[in-house]
């Protein structure tokens, strides 16, 4: 009887302390809302807050250095200013003192080119974000519709998207920073325009997102209970394709920069007395050879700045949705780019070769996986 008791008064002991350790987990678990599951996987993800780093720093000093408008800056010169030319335009940075006087050096003018480079900067990225708000309002507006109400609209909407398509982009951009140049405005302008241009890619991913949203369970109820079109598009629709709608967004102001200083370069962008980062590139580009701080101190920004949107765009694309992460084996490797993978490889297979029959049953790496099993050794050494 007393064995009985004590067995019992063990597994009491043993399930206390089972449901005491319970609740101590319990206690140290939390859970965590779809926007703070967001925003702990991109900040996990360190290129990408690297990036947004670097962009929100070129951001603020462009802006801050010489103000919005070119003046009242904590930078005492203008970028329309010119000044008698010093060593050559050489750059001062690191010479006298950390900037010295003309930290980027002077172009042929004597107009301090540290300013020049920092109004190119503002109106890039002002025609950028410009650009990929334009054509993310007028993409989504245009898939949206598409692929809600199907039928003579989304064939109608399509083929309009399709002709646009047809058109090289750069022509056609072209055309409409030409157009721009005689319309007020200026910058603004320019965006807008290269914005109706550029919205197509926009609109035929949100046009696949809304067709599979169409078939949803919620959507089926909203429209069984007589809810407005625009409403269940707004409502429900657009939140659940938010994901895709932000991080090609983020895309679009990379490609948007690029686009801008390719048409600057040609002579189709921003124009005199403006700057921009294309424009500066385009009037020193017969100086690469003798003078070559012009042409990469605005390259170098444009290179920074498209470099960031993207890895940004990277990093919301794994946080929003995580099942479209590329894993580490699938991207290019250091040792994959200068062939060392391969002579490891080799390597592998001789130790399991002098292994005698049971290398047979050794996996290698990246050989086995959906491609029918385990290769022959033997057979791959003969060839």
């Amino acid at each position: 009887m007393s064995a009985s008791n004590s067995s019992e008064n063990e597994h009491t002991e043993i399930a206390d302390l089972a449901e005491a350790e319970d609740a101590r987990l319990r206690g140290r678990e939390r859970s965590y809302s779809q926007s703070q599951l967001i925003r702990r996987r991109f900040f996990a993800h360190k290129p990408a807050v690297i990036s947004m780093i670097v962009l929100i720093s070129i951001i603020v000093l462009a802006f801050t250095s010489i103000g919005p408008t070119g003046q009242g800056g904590w930078w005492d010169k203008s970028f329309l200013q010119t000044n008698p030319v010093v060593d050559g335009g050489r750059p001062t940075m690191f010479q006298d003192g950390f900037l010295g006087e003309y930290p980027f050096g002077q172009d042929n003018n004597g107009r301090d080119y540290f300013a020049l480079v920092m109004r190119g900067a503002q109106q890039s990225l002002i025609v950028a974000f410009g650009v990929a708000f334009s054509s993310t309002v007028l993409g989504v507006l245009v898939g949206a519709l598409a692929g809600y109400f199907r039928g003579w609209v989304e064939s109608l909407l399509m083929r309009i998207t399709d002709t646009v398509i047809v058109v090289p982009l750069l022509a056609l951009a072209a055309v409409f920073g030409s157009y721009a140049q005689n319309l007020p405005g200026g910058t603004f302008t320019l965006a807008l325009l290269l914005g109706c241009v550029t919205w197509t890619g926009m609109a035929r991913l949100v046009r696949a997102e809304v067709l599979s949203l169409r078939e949803k369970e919620y959507v089926a109820a909203a429209t069984a209970m007589g809810a407005h079109p625009a409403r269940i598009i707004v409502k429900h629709m657009l939140p659940n394709s938010v994901g895709v709608i932000i991080v090609n967004a983020t895309f679009a102001v990379a490609a948007a920069i690029l686009l801008e200083t390719s048409l600057s370069f040609l002579g189709f962008g921003i124009q005199f007395p403006e700057s921009s980062l294309g424009l500066l590139i385009d009037m020193n580009q017969n100086a690469f050879t003798t003078r070559s701080w012009l042409f990469w101190f605005p390259g170098l920004f444009i290179i920074a700045i498209a470099l960031s949107v993207n890895f940004i765009g990277d990093g919301l694309r794994d946080a929003i949705d995580p099942r479209q992460k590329r894993a580490g084996d699938k991207r290019p490797t250091l040792r994959g780019v200068l062939g060392f993978r391969g002579g490891a490889k080799a390597e592998q297979r001789r130790t399991a070769l002098a292994g005698g029959d049971a290398a047979d049953d050794v996996p290698l790496p990246d050989e086995t996986s959906g491609l029918g099993g385990t290769p022959d050794l033997r057979k791959d050494e003969e060839r």
